[in-house]
């Protein structure tokens, strides 16, 4: 799978997803300081699904209607990086078809699928 990984979300992802196989652009690594607008262009444009811990991305998918190819929002407690890795590793295992074009919430112990 293709994942855009936001600055918020951390390198220690980023990483992670790279050793699970998955091809990876990070935003902390690679392009610093891109603006919301554009991290959700690039998605749209060169097909990644964006990783973030942002909650404006859903602002902008659903009140401002910007097209995306699948959002996963993680809002984990702790929020730390080997629980964000800990709650993205089971949602991959078991919803990786769902992953694309849908906005996903995922928590601790949930999971939502909006399908848009």
């Amino acid at each position: 799978m293709r994942f855009l990984v936001d600055e918020c979300t951390g390198t220690s992802v980023a990483s992670w997803l790279r050793n699970q196989e998955h091809e990876v652009f990070s935003v902390f690594e690679q392009w610093r300081g891109a603006s919301d607008d554009a991290i959700l262009e690039k998605c749209h444009l060169e097909n990644y699904i964006l990783i973030t811990s942002d909650k404006d991305f859903g602002e902008m998918v659903f009140r401002n209607q910007k097209v995306h190819c699948g959002v996963i929002l993680v809002r984990c407690e702790p929020n730390i990086f080997t629980k964000r890795i800990e709650v993205l590793g089971k949602l991959i295992q078991n919803f990786s078809e769902d992953l694309q074009n849908n906005f996903i919430v995922v928590t601790n112990d949930k999971v939502r699928i909006v399908a848009l």
